[in-house]
């Protein structure tokens, strides 16, 4: 038997890819490897689980045994892969030297906290980027036996939708960051602003325009240092500051790598022969779109390319819904600087257009009652993608 197609990576670019190749290659051998548990979930629930009480068994469609006698493929959980060696297609796993047929790197991004974390405090200071990392989450708070005082650092996606989620399950919630308004590679000033006093008014708390300066032990709590030399006492941390696509392993074998991932063409093709890459880890063309629907064309695309018929990938002008019920907001983030914004609305009902230098839309952001034009507007946009 040839070797099997190799995916390294069980998360939803990872199983997504082996569900669509299934479907096209019924007797296609494929062996998944994966460093976590290997369990089916979606990864956007991880920021609406607190909030509805869900504890993480809760999270997950299928054990990673359902998940591989449901695909048919050989999966290999709690399994770290250590080096890739592209001319003999093989993998490193300890002494084990595993053979590959096709091999699709599915590895995602890792939070990258900006500051060290005292290792007095490593119960107490998390990242929040897979299931893993939310039962360990949900057993610290639910080791308090009461509401938690949580700081979250950072404002962008993970660290609103985590805010909401957490102050809706009856968390107090202190918001830190540099930037000026929530979202801010999302959303102009305006509605980012909206959005922040929607927080406001729900009890979370916001320090805007500070930098964290540095964490230590208060007692059974966290003190945050900041950088206008006032400090937080918190239960938990939560560090949301943004994620840097797991390339270390394709760096390592020698292929193209850059700062937004592993560089591939249409085709999620990389510099070595029979390697692919795939999902959060993939710069596509210069371009890494760390959102669900670029990550499903993606795998469709790359599952017909693996089956005989190479498939160009293609992002469509694909809106993101923010997880912020205390504010709906729905974004597409131009890919270029606009020349400008229109603002349109009033109170938190607000569309904000991005404009090209011809007037031309690019881009656009909503909140409130305002979400409802998503589609008449991503209709009108350029595709991320073509």
């Amino acid at each position: 038997m040839s070797a099997p197609l190799t995916i390294i990576g069980s998360g939803m670019a990872g199983l997504g890819l082996a569900r669509q190749v299934r479907a096209r290659q019924p007797e296609q051998p494929i062996t998944l490897i994966t460093a976590d548990g290997g369990e089916d979930y979606s990864k956007p629930l991880l920021s609406t689980g607190f909030a509805k009480r869900l504890p993480p068994e809760r999270l997950a469609a299928r054990s990673a045994l359902e998940a591989a006698e449901s695909l048919g493929v050989v999966m290999r959980p709690r399994t770290r892969v250590e080096a890739i060696d592209p001319a003999a297609r093989t993998l490193s796993i300890g002494a084990e030297r595993l053979p590959w047929g096709e091999l699709v790197l599915a590895t995602g991004a890792a939070p990258e906290p900006p500051f060290a974390v005292p290792e007095a405090l490593a119960g107490r200071v998390y990242t929040i980027n897979d299931l893993d990392d939310y039962r360990g989450f949900h057993a610290a708070l639910a080791a308090l036996g009461r509401p938690a005082r949580i700081a979250i650092v950072g404002i962008g996606l993970v660290g609103c939708e985590f805010a909401n989620d957490l102050s809706a399950g009856g968390h107090r919630v202190e918001l830190v960051a540099p930037e000026a308004t929530p979202l801010p590679r999302l959303l102009p000033e305006p509605l980012g602003l909206a959005l922040g006093e929607a927080f406001v008014e729900a009890g979370i708390t916001l320090h805007t325009g500070r930098t964290v300066d540095g964490l230590a032990p208060e007692g059974e709590r966290v003190a945050l240092g900041l950088d206008d030399g006032s400090r937080l006492a918190a239960d938990l941390v939560l560090v949301a500051t943004g994620l840097r696509p797991r390339s270390g392993l394709a760096e390592a074998a020698g292929l193209a790598v850059g700062p937004a991932g592993i560089l591939v063409d249409r085709h999620l093709a990389t510099s070595a022969p029979g390697i692919h890459a795939l999902g959060d880890v993939a710069c596509v063309d210069g371009l890494n779109a760390m959102y669900v629907q670029p990550l499903q064309a993606g795998a469709k695309a790359l599952a017909a390319t693996l089956a005989g018929t190479p498939t160009a990938v293609r992002y469509g002008p694909w809106p993101v819904l923010v997880k912020t019920p205390l504010l709906p907001v729905v974004s597409l983030p131009p890919i270029t600087r606009p020349a400008r914004w229109r603002i349109e609305g009033e109170g938190a009902d607000l569309t904000a257009l991005a404009e090209d230098e011809d007037g031309r839309l690019i881009g656009f952001a909503l909140t409130g009652a305002c979400v409802r034009r998503k589609v008449e507007l991503a209709r009108a946009a350029p595709p991320l993608l073509g």
